[in-house]
């Protein structure tokens, strides 16, 4: 499976969390995604460049502590609903918190 790496380094904010998985989950797109969760969740799915739509993918989350604290409970439990496929839309990603 790819292995992709967010860095909870990278920002601290929500907007900063969008602009940091487009550039990981993105490549050669001549056009921005959408900076919301659903948009996040297609991204998961694949097709933007990165890897092909509905391949299964490792998400590395480094400093994930960091970014709990700064995006608050509430947020970081929706972004790991979405990101481990709770609602069963369609992609196959694996959480490694670090």
């Amino acid at each position: 499976m790819k292995t992709f790496m967010i860095d909870g380094n990278h920002f601290s904010d929500l907007e900063g969390f969008f602009t940091e998985i487009e550039k990981i989950l993105t490549k050669n797109l001549d056009w921005k995604t959408g900076h919301n969760l659903d948009a996040y969740n297609d991204l998961l799915r694949g097709g933007f460049g990165a890897h092909k739509y509905e391949e299964p993918i490792v998400l590395k989350w480094l400093n994930y502590e960091k970014s709990k604290r700064e995006l608050g409970d509430k947020l970081i439990l929706r972004i790991l609903e979405i990101t481990l496929d709770c609602n069963h839309s369609g992609h196959n990603c694996k959480l490694e918190l670090y």
